[in-house]
């Protein structure tokens, strides 16, 4: 099927979850947000694509988008050229490839991918994992990384991915993706709810949980023993500090912290800070740092990997801009031997990311070691192809595309700011 994008419809959509505490973390309490794209073709199709935003400023997001729309309409998907939307000369001083640009790319990017999926009738995992090594090489912009990967030896990986192929599949098919929850200790949370919610996951089945650290120090020392009291021995703790921290700080507060037996410290200083995750992961090991969730661009993680900063590459689906950037950060991951656990929680990231793990289980990383999806129990039911997880492991999405596409009711009754939710 050719189907030709005839129009790009942008919509500014939030969830009223800081009235709960849900999302809540050491620097943020807001309202969950997406800015929602919908691709229209001439053949009927339609692509979606979002990026997860934390509610003010949204606007802004779907404002980019809107600048950056005429580099799809008129074009096929197989025709969008990559590079003319993230590196648009008109709007390169804004980035260039990070912030409001590359999240509005990532959107606009994943909704052509999206539509690509839908058009050949595959789930995205699918369609990914069955391109061959040369097509998924050709995706793939390695401009600025070749010093840590280079196409040759992405298409090695790639050719040796496919080699076992069938076998990990029946075992995915069989036993799902392994998976962790953050539901139970978002920090705006009260020490009785972190205790139910802890209690409630185990009898659900998750034998790995994560909780926000990054306020009062003796608060998380506190809200950790409780969580750590309630799992059962072997389970993992994860720690999420949100970039609260400075360098100092996180390795104070982990000498603390480490007596719960934290797998990893996540975010435990600024983002862009890589000498400074280097040296907080050779204080803190054998916990791993974790980070990625808003890494800008491809470049940033490259530095994180040479530098041996990180321990877990947590890869976000739309921080970056979209597909081709997150196949190069997985290429460079599986070459620097860390494990991707991507992030998720959000509006659809979880829905997204799914795709994301299984295709690099499938034909990139090909190890479950260290291997999980995040998952928070809030906002699927907005989608018309939510997530499905059972014991504490995602099953495979069946149905084609990106499964992020929402319901109409939902985007019409949490448009912002005229939606029903917001008047």
């Amino acid at each position: 099927m050719s189907a030709v994008i005839t129009g790009v419809e942008v919509h500014d959509v939030r969830f009223p979850t800081s009235a709960e505490g849900d999302g809540s973390d050491a620097v943020n309490r807001g309202d969950y947000s997406a800015t929602y794209v919908e691709l229209h073709t001439d053949a009927g199709v339609t692509g979606t694509g979002l990026t997860f935003t934390n509610g003010q400023g949204n606007e802004i997001t779907c404002a980019a988008v809107r600048a950056l729309a005429h580099h799809v309409v008129g074009r096929t998907p197989h025709e969008v050229e990559y590079r003319e939307i993230v590196a648009d000369p008109q709007l390169r001083w804004i980035g260039p490839e990070k912030g409001v640009i590359a999240m509005a790319s990532g959107a606009l990017i994943n909704a052509v991918w999206d539509l690509r999926a839908r058009i050949a009738g595959k789930p995205m995992w699918r369609y990914l994992a069955e391109m061959s090594a040369a097509e998924l090489v050709e995706s793939v912009d390695f401009r600025h990384i070749t010093d840590a990967i280079t196409p040759a030896e992405a298409f090695d990986l790639l050719e040796k991915g496919a080699v076992g192929y069938a076998e990990r599949l029946a075992d995915l098919d069989r036993d799902g993706f392994p998976a962790y929850t953050t539901s139970v200790g978002w920090l705006g949370y009260p020490d009785e709810k972190v205790r139910a919610l802890t209690r409630d996951a185990v009898g659900q089945g998750w034998t790995a949980v994560k909780m926000k650290v990054g306020g009062p120090i003796e608060d998380d020392v506190r809200r950790a023993g409780i969580i750590r009291s309630e799992l059962p021995e072997g389970a993992l703790l994860m720690m999420d500090a949100n970039q609260a921290w400075d360098v100092d700080r996180a390795i104070s507060f982990m000498k603390r912290l480490g007596v719960f037996d934290p797998y990893w410290i996540e975010e435990p200083t600024h983002a862009d800070d890589v000498l400074g995750h280097a040296r907080i992961a050779a204080a803190v090991a054998p916990v791993r740092v974790a980070t990625g969730e808003v890494a800008a661009n491809r470049v940033i993680f490259k530095q994180l990997l040479q530098a041996k900063a990180i321990g877990v590459c947590q890869v976000d689906s739309c921080r970056v801009a979209g597909i081709p950037e997150v196949l190069a950060i997985l290429l460079m991951a599986a070459k620097f031997g860390v494990p991707v656990c991507p992030h998720a929680g959000g509006v659809g990231l979880c829905e997204y990311v799914q795709h994301l793990a299984i295709f690099d289980y499938l034909r990139v990383g090909r190890s479950l070691d260290g291997r999980m999806i995040e998952y928070v129990d809030h906002l699927h039911e907005h989608f018309t192809d939510p997530v499905t997880v059972v014991n504490g492991r995602y099953r495979l999405p069946t149905k084609p595309g990106y499964s992020v596409e929402m319901m109409p009711g939902s985007v019409a009754g949490f448009r912002f700011p005229d939606g029903p939710a917001w008047r």
